[in-house]
C-alpha cells in the first residue's frame, strides 16, 4: 500500500523559482525513505506540500490514499512532522510543551501523561523534564522535537534534516531511533548527509533543483552506478603521485577519479571488467615510480553514487530512473513503552 503518492507535483516562488518541479514518487508502507538532495534541491519545500503546509502550483500529492489540500487536518492528525533545527517556547518545559502538543491533538489528561512520560523517557530527557527549554542543548532540543513529533502515535513520519547540528554521539542517537522507529512506522527522512541515509533507509529519491533523479532502493542506487570501482593505496612524491593522475586520467576506460589522502579511487566504464584498466593502473604506477600498497575492489558508497548522479544530471547524461519500491512488511504500529 502506498502511503504517500505524487503526481507531477510543482511548486513555484513568484512566478519566478521552482523550487519542486514535476514530482513524481511513491513511498510504500513500512519503508524507511531517504530524500537525498544538496542544499537548496526543495527537500523542504516537498515535505510542506506532503504536509499541506504549502499548496501545489500545479499537480497533487496523496497521502493515506487522500489528496492533500487546504483543509488537510484531519490528514496531519495521522503524521508526525519535525522540522529542521526545530525552535519551542524557551521558557516552557518539556513536559509543559508536550503536554500543550497533547492538547492540540485532542488528547485527553488520561492519555497525555503516561504518554509524555514514556516519550521523555525514550529520547533521554526524563531527567530534564522540568528545565526551560532556553537551556537545552542542540542536541536535547532535536530530541524534544523527536518526542513531540510521537505524540500523537502517528503512522507517518515526515523528519526534515533530523541529524543537522549535531555531534557524532548525537547523529548515531537518532540514526538509531529511526531504524528502531521503522520497525512500526513509515518514515521519511530528509537529509545531505549521504552515509546517514545509508545507514537506515531502505529507499532513496534523489533531488535535484527540484526534479526526481533517481527514486528506488539504496542498494540499487549503489550498485547502479558502482558497478566498476577500485581504489589503490598509493605511495610515493608528490611529483610522481601528479604524473600518475595524469595518466589515470588520460585513459579512455576511465570515466572519473579523486585521490583521498592515500586513496586514489577510479570509476570505470560499466561495460567493462576491471582486468583490464586496473592492470593499465598497476603498469603506470610502476612506470611513475608509485607503489601500490593495496587494492579494494568495492561497491561505491551511497555519497559517490550520488555525486556522480548529480554530475551526469547536470551534463545531462544520466536517464532518470523511477522505480516504485516494494511494499516492506511492518508490524502494527503502537505507543512506545515505559
Amino acid at each position: 500500500m502506498a502511503v504517500v503518492a505524487t503526481h507531477d507535483l510543482t511548486k513555484i516562488y513568484g512566478n519566478k523559482v521552482i523550487a519542486v518541479n514535476g514530482v513524481n514518487l511513491t513511498v510504500e508502507e513500512g519503508a524507511i525513505f531517504g530524500l537525498l538532495g544538496p542544499n537548496g534541491a526543495g527537500k523542504t519545500t516537498l515535505l510542506k506540500l506532503l504536509m499541506g503546509l504549502q499548496l501545489p502550483t500545479a499537480g497533487y500529492a496523496e497521502v493515506f490514499g487522500q489528496r492533500v489540500g487546504p483543509n488537510a487536518a484531519h490528514i496531519r492528525q495521522r503524521i508526525g512532522y519535525l522540522p529542521t533545527n526545530p525552535r519551542f517556547p524557551p521558557n516552557l518545559t518539556p513536559i509543559a510543551y508536550l503536554d500543550l502538543i497533547g492538547q492540540l491533538f485532542g488528547m485527553s489528561r488520561e492519555q497525555r501523561k503516561p504518554r509524555l512520560a514514556a516519550l521523555l523517557r525514550a529520547v533521554d530527557l526524563l531527567p530534564a523534564a522540568s528545565r526551560p527549554i532556553r537551556s537545552f542543548s542542540t542536541g536535547m532540543t532535536t530530541r524534544l522535537g523527536i518526542a513531540a513529533s510521537l505524540m500523537n502515535d502517528p503512522e507517518l513520519l515526515i523528519w526534515d534534516e533530523p541529524t543537522a547540528g549535531l555531534d557524532p554521539a548525537g547523529r548515531k542517537y537518532t540514526l538509531d531511533f529511526i531504524r528502531e522507529l521503522g520497525r512500526t512506522k513509515t518514515v521519511i527522512v530528509s537529509s545531505h548527509i549521504l552515509s546517514d541515509i545509508d545507514r537506515v533507509c531502505t529507499h532513496a529519491g534523489v533531488l535535484q533543483d527540484g526534479q526526481i533523479i533517481y527514486c528506488g532502493s539504496v542498494r540499487d542506487l549503489k550498485q547502479t552506478i558502482g558497478r566498476n570501482h577500485v581504489e589503490l593505496e598509493v605511495e610515493g612524491t608528490d611529483d610522481s603521485i601528479a604524473a600518475l593522475l595524469r595518466d589515470v586520467a588520460a585513459m579512455p576506460e576511465v570515466i572519473g577519479h579523486q585521490l583521498r589522502g592515500y586513496w586514489l579511487e577510479v570509476r570505470f566504464r560499466p561495460d567493462l571488467s576491471l582486468e583490464g584498466p586496473l592492470k593499465s593502473i598497476l603498469e603506470a604506477a610502476e612506470r611513475r615510480q608509485v607503489r601500490v600498497l593495496a587494492v579494494s575492489s568495492t561497491k561505491a558508497q551511497t555519497e559517490d553514487a550520488f555525486i556522480h548522479l548529480l554530475e551526469e544530471d547536470q551534463a545531462d547524461g544520466f536517464t532518470r530512473a523511477y522505480v516504485t519500491a516494494p511494499t516492506v512488511p511492518a508490524s502494527v504500529p503502537g505507543d512506545i513503552e515505559s
